[in-house]
């Protein structure tokens, strides 16, 4: 069995890097049974008397007591290779961490919170902390707020737990929860705890401060630790997993703040990973116009076209080669004259190779009228058109407590109030972006919009 080691501090504060243990409780589980260890430690600073009167903890009662330094490697070894579980294991294990790290210790161990474990086994419950265990688990406290007592609870919770589940699926749920084994060797593992389980967007950094890779998900933590459960499979993840040295994250209120805010940090920092979102090139578009009684499509460049203004513009391609590709594909889809849309060069009353093969009803030769070809362009088209933005100026879009600000099919950005709406429309209109505008032809339909700036009084 995997050695445990159940642990709670009791502290002079809040701070792991401010305040200092004033008691250690471990409870250690191996295949020898269970045994327990307890020390309080002099702080080295007072104990405020409102901790002394929640833990009974006095200055007094540390005075003679040793430094942690004085005992930092008794613990140490205690806790070698063993899984470090705590209730809100951020704080037991932050506070550890810089306890250790002041006598030049590094201590790096799997790390699992009973908090996060009683979400996953008990999510019909709302409160995890562990006052709401020992009532909802009948556990027994001894001295609550002493960090043996304390310590005791946690064995006794996991002890239950793993009584009233399937062993496979409680390891399961702590593999996931620990996630140590496949983080980086170059992540701290505390790292796990601080990750936000909410919508928002990462990003992946190397040696220097430009990305190696930006994602967004509607659960970081997760989608984080997906990237290196699988890095062994991956050529690509197990890049990353060796260039890795930080990791940053940005919440955002919903999926929709983090796709947008994922586009536009990809266009602003092009991280090497990246590769679909990066491009930047020029965009181009067909425009259906009028020659004699055909209707013929003409590309044009962003440099002469108002996205989101004009009505007649069809699809959107970063290449003379992709519009071409894809008119093609309309063109042998609905049978349209390859030679009367400009994609193949024929003598004046001479068939187009789609006719020779019975794809071109004849349109080059006369077979079929101008005009109804014309109009089975204009229909055929229709899926490739360009919405032209339906507001009369800069929009809101609602999405938790914040407006992300669009116009013209441009993301500007995301504001909480007033005054953040206004600088942001003060700043204009960036450049045209195919996948936002992609991303928010599809959002828009089902989105709270808020018309700005008359709408203004809406927000704050």
């Amino acid at each position: 069995m995997q050695a445990l080691a159940f642990v709670d501090l009791e502290t002079t504060g809040a701070s792991a890097s401010k305040d200092r243990i004033t008691e250690i409780g471990i409870v250690l589980v191996d295949a020898d049974g269970v045994r327990e260890w307890n020390q309080l430690v002099h702080p080295q600073t007072r104990i405020p008397l409102f901790i002394e009167q929640l833990t009974g903890i006095s200055n007094q009662m540390v005075a003679e007591m040793p430094s942690f330094a004085q005992v930092a490697g008794e613990v140490a070894e205690l806790l070698e290779g063993r899984l470090f579980i705590a209730h809100n294991a951020r704080f037991d294990y932050g506070f550890l961490k810089n306890e250790f790290s002041r006598v030049g210790i590094t201590f790096r161990p799997q790390v699992l919170c009973t908090v996060k474990l009683s979400r996953a086994l008990y999510p019909h419950f709302h409160r995890h902390n562990l006052d709401s265990l020992i009532e909802r688990h009948g556990l027994q406290a001894m001295d609550r707020h002493r960090a043996l007592a304390d310590a005791q609870l946690i064995h006794q919770f996991w002890t239950q737990a793993r009584a009233q589940f399937s062993e496979d699926a409680v390891d399961a749920i702590v593999q996931r929860l620990v996630g140590r084994s496949s983080l980086p060797s170059n992540i701290d593992p505390l790292l796990i705890h601080d990750l936000p389980e909410a919508p928002g967007v990462y990003l992946f950094y190397g040696e220097n401060e430009l990305p190696l890779y930006i994602g967004k998900s509607v659960n970081i933590r997760n989608r984080v630790l997906a990237h290196f459960g699988a890095d062994h499979k991956n050529n690509k993840e197990m890049s990353l997993a060796q260039q890795l040295r930080r990791i940053d994250w940005i919440e955002t209120a919903g999926e929709l703040g983090a796709l947008l805010l994922e586009a536009r940090l990809i266009k602003e920092k092009t991280p090497v990973h990246n590769q679909r979102l990066r491009r930047k090139n020029a965009l181009c578009a067909w425009q259906l116009q009028q020659q004699g009684e055909q209707l013929k499509p003409v590309l044009s460049w962003a440099g002469e076209l108002d996205f989101g203004a004009q009505d007649n513009l069809y699809g959107l391609y970063h290449s003379l080669r992709d519009a071409q590709k894809a008119l093609r594909g309309v063109a042998e889809q609905h049978g349209l004259c390859l030679s009367v849309l400009g994609l193949e060069k024929t003598a004046v009353g001479k068939p187009c190779f789609g006719y020779q093969i019975k794809k071109c009803r004849g349109a080059c030769v006369g077979k079929e009228a101008p005009l109804a070809h014309a109009a089975r362009v204009l229909m055929s088209m229709q899926k490739l058109k360009l919405a032209v933005w339906p507001y009369p100026g800069a929009i809101g879009v609602r999405e938790g407590e914040e407006l992300h600000v669009i116009d013209r099919w441009c993301y500007l950005g995301t504001a909480k109030n007033e005054a953040e709406i206004a600088e942001l429309l003060q700043a204009g209109v960036p450049a045209f972006d195919r996948d936002t505008y992609m991303l928010l032809s599809k959002s828009l339909k089902k989105a709270e919009v808020v018309v700005l700036p008359g709408a203004l009084e809406m927000v704050g």
